[in-house]
């Protein structure tokens, strides 16, 4: 079975020795990735955030996407909740015009979407705007994809929201063949063009590092066949395993073998707290290590004294 994912001791990710609970005792402490997400600060902060994020050593940064969230909205991405976790009038910037500015700010940091909701648009668009985005980072983009959860926002752009998996797939399709191929022609369900070259090509080879975000099946295969990474938002820690063999299983029947990465949202406070997610075989954290938007500077930089430093994450 080929492993989707790569332990961070075994991709040469650092490991440190820390103090255990009772500073008694130390063990050996593996380290995944550390990154942060924009979407729980102020938008105006957004640019300093990243800037720091990177000078201390965070992993990636990562915005979150929408083009529009009408007033009449209901439904959640997270499993139990009824309501909506943004407002209709949350401020709402173009991700990738954003991440081309905070590329042009930064020099290490990796900058991402968390999720670009990529069945509203034209694959051309996609194409265009990740390509992009790609290049002026220096190959520094990773595009997270989602098949969306706000039906509302589908009805504003008159798409179907209940036919979005297949328009999905068919987009995915799209967004790989104009990245590798010299001349594409296409015939599809929702899309239709005939020939077409598509340059300049992405820094990176094979086209911008696709994240696949979702939890279910089609996540999976997607994450499989696509993905450069699987970013599940509602599993937990107790869960991800079996996933994870359903995915080994997946990306063998796609004939890959390069590991996958694995992104999650968690809670970390100090070195050892990494060890569960290792574990799971998360490769990845996004962390908030804040509660406010004025304090996200310095609870970033506390962060990184308190782990990121200890653990030589950097």
């Amino acid at each position: 079975m080929t492993s989707p994912h790569t332990p961070a001791a075994a991709s040469g990710a650092p490991t440190a020795t820390v103090a255990g609970p009772t500073g008694a005792s130390r063990s050996t402490v593996r380290s995944p990735a550390f990154a942060v997400h924009l979407g729980s600060v102020n938008p105006r902060a957004w640019v300093d955030v990243a800037v720091e994020a990177d000078r201390l050593g965070f992993e990636s940064v990562w915005v979150p996407e929408h083009v529009v969230v009408p007033i009449d909205t209901s439904g959640s991405p997270f499993a139990g909740a009824d309501h909506p976790p943004i407002p209709p009038n949350v401020p709402v910037h173009d991700a990738m015009a954003m991440l081309s500015f905070i590329a042009a700010r930064t020099t290490n940091i990796t900058i991402g979407t968390n999720v670009f909701n990529l069945g509203l648009r034209h694959p051309f668009l996609t194409a265009r705007a990740a390509t992009t985005v790609d290049i002026l980072s220096g190959g520094r983009l990773a595009l997270g994809v989602g098949a969306s959860w706000l039906r509302a926002e589908w009805e504003a752009l008159n798409l179907d929201f209940d036919t979005r998996g297949a328009r999905i797939d068919e987009t995915l399709d799209v967004l790989r063949r104009l990245w590798t191929e010299e001349v594409v022609e296409h015939h599809g369900r929702f899309f239709d063009f005939g020939p077409v070259t598509f340059e300049p090509r992405s820094t990176r080879p094979g086209g911008p590092a696709l994240h696949i975000g979702g939890d279910g099946p089609a996540a999976l295969r997607r994450a499989a066949t696509f993905g450069t990474g699987w970013m599940p938002m509602n599993h937990t820690l107790e869960q991800l395993p079996a996933s994870l063999e359903r995915l080994g299983a997946l990306t063998e029947r796609a004939g890959r073998t390069e590991p996958l990465e694995i992104t999650v949202h968690g809670q970390v406070q100090r070195p050892e707290d990494v060890e569960p997610y290792v574990e799971a075989g998360v490769t990845r954290i996004i962390v908030q290590a804040w509660t406010r938007s004025r304090e996200a500077i310095e609870g970033m930089r506390r962060f990184a004294e308190n782990v990121i430093v200890p653990l030589g994450a950097h």
